[in-house]
This record gives structure tokens, C-alpha cells and sequence, in this order.
């Protein structure tokens, strides 16, 4: 690990990656340092979610490193990232619609036993008091907003040193994605670090502690959100000017 980030919770050096031999990740590097939140923003096509998928196992990385607390973990599966205090909502609706949103929690609690379970489940709910009120409800019968706030809900029963977001606003009514940031922000606050990927660049840079631009499949810019905000250069082209 290089010497200025002893504590860096997961940090990628020089990942490159792709699909088939089309390359689309370029010797990435970024970090997300313990109990900060990261997005990762940029063009549609620029390779944000690519980077994620390298960054957690869903995609091999052809050059590079990646580390979580610390461990080399660039060849392990997403599975075994899971096992190791890394968890990740993924792009889009990922419920099952007869399940209730219990059956969800404990989908999510398969790597840890009943004691620490039970433990989680009341910190959960402590901060999610809005799950605890549908513990019996079908994920059907749920608004899109809601049944983010589950997604949430059931990768953090286990823990995590690290949640991971794909697109956590996407498909949300305008008056949600607030609430979304709200839980975000939330979860954060109870010693979680966070790394995002978000299409809607000002809304992930003013919830976010610091933020990576990704185009081509390159680092254009990486620096405290503020600061990303109040660059010309990336308002220009970036945030709608």
C-alpha cells in the first residue's frame, strides 16, 4: 500500500480492464478511505460502472491492483469480497417481488450467524426505522424508492466495512432521490464507508466527501467534491455549466 493511504479501506493502483478484448478501463487508481464517501461520476459510455465491476469482483482486472483493508484481493469474486466486509447494491430493481422484506434481510445476513444477525438487525433498524414498519410487506407492494431503501437494508446486515452503490438514484421519482441520499448519508454517519457510482453528478458531489471523473475510461479529475463543484472546467462539461 502506497504511503499515503495506511488507511484506505479499498483503493484500486493501475486497474485496467474490459470485455472480450475491447479495453474500456485505462490504469485506473482512486481509494476510499475509512468512514469517507466516494463517487464516481462522468459522460454516459465513460466506463464509471466498468470501474465499479473491476473494483468488486464482477470483472477481472487485466492489469493493476486492488486492495481491501489493506489485503491484495485482485483476483478474488465478488462472493469472496462479500466475505471479507465489502457490500454492493447493484444497478437497478434487484428485489424479488414475493419475497417480504424480512426474507430480504435475511437473504442478506447468509455469511453471518444468528447472534450477530440479531445484533445488526436491531442497529438496522435502529437507523432504518422507516424497514422496520414493513418487515412483513412484499417487495411488490413496494414504491421504487422503498424498495431501494431495502436494497440498502439488506447489504449492510452484514456489516460492511464498505457499501457500494451502482446508480443508487436511478429510476427514482425527483422526490425521492433526496430521501435516498438522506439514508446515504445515514449510513455513512454510522461508520460505513461509501463508494458510488451516480448519473446525477451535482446530487452525488453534494452527498459525497470526494469524487473521481471518469471519461474514456480514464481519471480526468479526482479531488474533494466541493472543489469539483466549484471547477469551471468540470461544471463546463461535467455538471451542465
Amino acid at each position: 500500500m502506497s504511503e499515503h493511504d495506511t488507511d484506505a479501506i479499498l483503493e484500486a493502483t493501475d486497474v485496467t480492464t474490459g470485455y472480450g478484448s475491447n479495453e474500456i478501463v485505462h490504469e485506473v487508481s482512486m481509494e476510499v478511505r475509512d468512514g469517507e464517501s466516494v463517487c464516481i461520476i462522468g459522460p454516459n459510455g465513460a466506463g464509471k460502472s466498468t470501474v465499479l465491476k473491476a473494483l468488486t469482483g464482477y470483472l477481472p482486472c487485466w492489469e493493476g491492483t486492488v486492495r481491501l483493508n489493506g489485503e491484495d484481493v485482485t483476483d478474488l469474486t465478488t462472493e469472496q469480497l462479500v466475505g471479507r466486509g465489502l457490500s454492493i447494491v447493484p444497478q437497478g430493481n434487484t428485489m424479488f417481488p414475493e419475497m417480504t422484506v424480512q426474507e430480504h434481510l435475511d437473504m442478506g445476513a447468509w455469511l453471518i450467524d444468528d447472534e450477530e444477525k440479531a445484533e445488526n438487525t436491531e442497529w438496522l433498524l435502529d437507523i432504518f426505522p422507516r424497514v422496520e414498519e414493513r418487515l412483513d410487506q412484499k417487495a411488490k407492494t413496494m414504491s421504487g424508492g422503498e424498495q431501494q431503501m431495502v436494497s440498502i437494508a439488506r447489504a449492510l446486515i452484514s456489516d460492511p466495512d464498505i457499501l457500494v452503490l451502482d446508480e443508487p438514484s436511478l429510476g427514482l421519482a425527483p422526490s425521492l432521490v433526496d430521501t435516498i441520499f438522506e439514508l446515504i448519508q445515514t449510513v455513512q454517519d454510522a461508520g460505513v464507508s461509501i463508494l458510488m457510482v451516480e448519473q446525477n453528478a451535482v446530487k452525488a458531489l453534494k452527498n459525497t466527501d470526494r469524487g473521481y471523473v471518469i471519461e474514456m475510461g480514464s481519471v480526468r479529475f479526482a479531488d474533494e467534491s466541493q472543489t469539483l463543484l466549484d471547477n469551471e472546467e468540470v461544471r463546463q462539461l461535467y455538471l451542465g455549466g
